[in-house]
């Protein structure tokens, strides 16, 4: 739904405790999914910068260092349009706002129909034309999922030191602050942003060993996004993660 509302005061104290005796972080907000920078439809515009607004507040609220955001879909127009419409829905919505410990992270896409971000040159084009509008820092975030589905081989040795180096090339690893861990269900370039299990899906679990264990994405957090098809998955696919990460 669009409607929102501030956490409470109580709450994000309780909450800040709980991330420091356990040092939790860093602690990543996913926005709406019902936001849309991209679109040049008046309603869903406003309605995609006024909650983008929202977002903003509640993630500073509580102290979070990251806010991941799709790039959106340019539905009846063309890219560079939709890359346009989503730097000036940012700049309008972060108009003022100051956070210093916050980031916003864009995440690439699978690739499919008008979705922005399938490729890292649109993304790096965000950033670029961001930078020049607005003094919110932006980074990026790569889905495993999503790089499968567009095209990049990370499930081979190969084909993941491609996919570094061209994000290297192209956005700067050091700008790359999350991974969302996800298996494809879909097949190689399929477009197809269907999740899977860690290990179950084309992915699999060598690919994710490698992902892991590689000495340029060691440091970084992973965040899952698997789904849950009975109780207990999250954990399953967590300890997964870290039996991989530790072989």
């Amino acid at each position: 739904m669009w409607r929102a509302r501030l956490p409470d005061v109580v709450e994000v104290r309780r909450m800040r405790a709980v991330r420091e005796r356990f040092d939790l972080k860093p602690l990543a907000i996913h926005v709406n999914y019902l936001i849309n920078l991209a679109s040049l439809d008046p309603a869903i515009r406003r309605r995609s910068i006024d909650g983008f607004r929202g977002e903003l507040e509640r993630a500073a609220a509580i102290g979070a260092e990251y806010v991941v955001i799709h790039p959106g879909s340019y539905r009846g127009h063309s890219v560079e349009e939709g890359i346009a419409a989503f730097v000036l829905g940012l700049t309008e919505a972060a108009q003022g706002f100051r956070a210093r410990h916050l980031t916003v992270l864009l995440e690439n896409a699978a690739g499919a129909g008008s979705h922005i971000g399938g490729r890292f040159e649109e993304l790096r084009a965000i950033h670029e034309l961001a930078r020049r509008h607005t003094a919110v820092p932006i980074g990026y975030c790569l889905d495993t999922c999503h790089l499968f589905a567009s095209g990049f081989n990370i499930a081979t040795a190969g084909g993941l030191r491609a996919t570094l180096r061209h994000a290297e090339e192209t956005l700067g690893l050091a700008h790359v602050r999350l991974i969302h861990a996800n298996d494809s269900k879909g097949v190689l370039g399929s477009r197809l942003d269907r999740h899977a299990h860690i290990g179950r899906g084309h992915i699999g679990a060598r690919g994710f060993e490698r992902l892991l264990q590689h000495p340029r994405l060691r440091q970084k957090p992973f965040i899952l996004e698997t789904p849950v098809d009975a109780p207990g998955d999250d954990r399953r696919n967590l300890d997964t993660l870290k039996s991989l990460a530790l072989r």
